[in-house]
């Protein structure tokens, strides 16, 4: 049965969408099913998708989608699970930073993190990201730039900040001595 290219196309393809899932996900498990189900929906509009000039864009919206719709659905099944008192499984081993930067992108929230994952990790221009995520270019870049800015801070700390922040305010002056003229 010939398969119009399809099979080259999901092996090229997978691991990069795998990757792509890992770093909005967190979680290579989740990223390889939702990569799964998404290449399934390719699969079967094969034909069609075959036509288009970049069919790992369909591809990977589709699997972004699906991967929002997770990430929400986690949310609640955390708070759930908090209210139980269950416990959570360890996760696979990964280099130090590479796992900062993963835990740092999991506590951006999710508008920012799809940004700068499409952006940064997969290269995409601003415009491309804006047609992918619906949204303006405008909304891109803020989104960009303030997902940026906080992945900074949580990645490296400003430690003056902290001493600033740690440390009692001066007293205030006496109320004569404010108002007083010299």
């Amino acid at each position: 049965m010939a398969d119009d290219g399809f099979t080259a196309f999901f092996q090229g393809a997978y691991p990069r969408i795998v990757g792509q899932l890992r770093l909005l996900t967190g979680d290579v498990a989740s990223a390889e099913d939702i990569a799964q189900e998404a290449f399934i929906r390719a699969a079967s509009r094969w034909r069609q998708l075959a036509r288009y000039d970049q069919p790992e864009a369909w591809v990977r919206r589709t699997a972004f989608r699906l991967a929002i719709d997770l990430l929400r659905r986690a949310r609640r099944h955390r708070g759930l699970l908090a209210r139980l008192g269950t416990r959570t499984e360890p996760d696979v081993e990964l280099y130090p930073q590479d796992r900062a930067v993963i835990e740092a992108l999991l506590l951006l929230p999710l508008p920012q993190r799809e940004v700068l994952v499409l952006h940064h990790c997969l290269d995409l221009p601003v415009e491309a990201v804006a047609a992918q995520t619906g949204v303006s270019v405008g909304t891109v870049k803020s989104r960009l730039s303030r997902g940026r800015e906080r992945l900074a801070e949580l990645l490296h700390p400003d430690p003056s900040r902290e001493v600033l922040e740690t440390q009692p305010a001066p007293p205030p002056a006496p109320e004569e001595d404010r108002h007083a003229r010299p």
